[in-house]
C-alpha cells in the first residue's frame, strides 16, 4: 500500500476546502503547495481532523465527539481508529524526520522541525523505516510540520530532493501545536503514541493487528511550552487505547508495560516535567510516553487485559474552567 497515494485525495480536499477550514494556501516559486493552518492562519477544529488523517496515511479514521459520560474525563474528545496500525502510525504519522537549517541558511533565523505524515516513507531517512521493511514509491507527497512558522526554502528543498518528487507534487501543512489546528492533531497521535511504545519494548510489530483510541481535546494554549505541556497531559495523563494482538502473552505484556504510569516522571503535569529538566526531552524517562490506560484483545484466546488508569483530577487543575 502507497500511503501516499492513500492520502491524495485527503490532500486535495485541505486545498480545496481551505477557506471554509480557515487554511491559508500558498505556493512556492517551485509550485510546492503551503498549508498555513495556524501561523497566520487561524485553522481549526476540521482542519486538525482532517490533516491528522493525512498524517495517518489515509489509513485511519479521525473524529471528534461529546463525551456521553454522566461524569466526563472532559466534554470534547478525540477518537482514532485504524485497522492498519504500524504502517498507519509508524510509517506515516510518527514525527521521525528530523529537518532543520541554520540561520545563514534561512538567511535570518535557524529553523528546526520534526517532520510527520506519508512523506516521510518516501524519503525513508529514519532507521525505523528498515525495521519495518517499508518504502513508498508514489509521485506526490504529503508533510506535516509541528512549528510556529512557515518551513524556509532550504528545508523544503531537501524535501523535495529527499522524497524524490516534483516540487509542486509535494504539499506541507504546518501546525503550531499552540493552535486548534495543531492541538487536535498532535491529540490524534494517541494510538501512534501506544505502537512508539509498543516498539521501545521490542514487541514485534507484527503482533499488532488492529488500533483504536481516545483523549481528550484541550483548549489550546497560546504559550508554546504550556501548548506542548496540554496536548502531552491530553495523552499521558488522558489517553485511551484498545489495541487487538496475536498473542496471549504479547497482550498480558502489553497491559502491564504500556501505560505511562509505569514511568519515574508519571504524576506531574508535562510542562512542569519538562521545565524541570531544562527543556531536554532526553532527560525525560521514555516509558513516560505513553496513553494513560490500555486495554489489549488477543486473537489466540479471545481475552483481554486492561491496565493504567486517567488522572482526570490531574486534567481539571490543568484545564478546568474558572470559576
Amino acid at each position: 500500500m502507497s500511503v501516499n497515494a492513500l492520502s491524495e485525495r485527503l490532500v486535495a480536499r485541505l486545498v480545496e476546502s481551505a477557506a471554509r477550514l480557515s487554511v491559508d494556501i500558498s505556493r512556492t516559486a517551485d509550485g510546492t503547495v503551503i498549508a498555513d493552518a495556524g501561523v497566520a492562519a487561524p485553522g481549526g477544529v476540521e482542519a486538525g481532523l482532517l490533516i491528522a488523517r493525512i498524517c495517518m496515511g489515509g489509513l485511519g479514521r479521525v473524529a471528534r465527539r461529546m463525551s456521553g459520560d454522566a461524569d466526563p474525563l472532559w466534554p470534547t474528545l478525540i477518537e482514532v481508529h485504524t485497522s492498519n496500525p504500524v504502517l498507519a502510525c509508524l510509517g506515516s504519522q510518527y514525527a521521525g524526520w528530523s529537518l532543520s537549517a541554520t540561520k545563514e541558511q534561512t538567511g535570518g533565523k535557524k529553523f528546526f522541525s520534526l517532520g510527520s505524515g506519508p512523506a516521510r516513507a518516501l524519503a525513508a531517512k529514519e532507521p525505523l523505516f528498515g525495521e519495518l521493511g517499508y518504502r513508498d514509491r508514489h509521485d506526490s507527497g504529503a508533510l506535516v510540520m509541528e512549528v510556529d512558522r512557515l518551513p524556509p526554502q532550504v528545508v523544503i528543498d531537501k524535501v523535495v530532493r529527499d522524497c524524490g518528487l516534483a516540487p509542486e507534487r509535494l504539499t506541507i501543512a504546518v501546525t503550531p501545536t499552540h493552535s486548534v489546528a495543531g492541538t487536535v492533531q498532535v491529540v490524534a497521535r494517541v494510538v501512534e503514541v501506544a505502537l512508539h511504545k509498543t516498539h521501545v519494548l521490542g514487541v514485534d510489530l507484527h503482533e499488532i493487528v488492529e488500533g483504536s483510541g481516545t483523549a481528550p481535546l484541550p483548549p489550546p494554549a497560546p504559550d508554546g511550552i504550556q501548548a506542548m505541556g496540554r496536548t502531552n497531559d491530553a495523552i499521558l495523563y488522558g489517553g485511551r487505547v484498545h489495541l487487538t494482538v496475536k498473542h496471549d502473552e504479547v497482550a498480558r505484556r502489553l497491559a502491564a508495560e504500556l501505560p505511562s504510569s509505569n514511568a519515574r516522571d508519571y504524576g506531574r503535569p508535562f510542562a512542569d516535567i519538562f521545565t524541570s529538566f531544562n527543556y531536554d526531552f532526553y532527560q525525560i524517562d521514555p516509558a513516560l510516553f505513553a496513553p494513560a490506560e490500555v486495554w489489549v484483545s488477543s486473537l489466540e484466546s479471545g481475552a483481554t487485559w486492561h491496565g493504567g488508569r486517567v488522572d482526570g483530577a490531574l486534567l481539571q487543575a490543568q484545564w478546568g474552567s474558572k470559576p
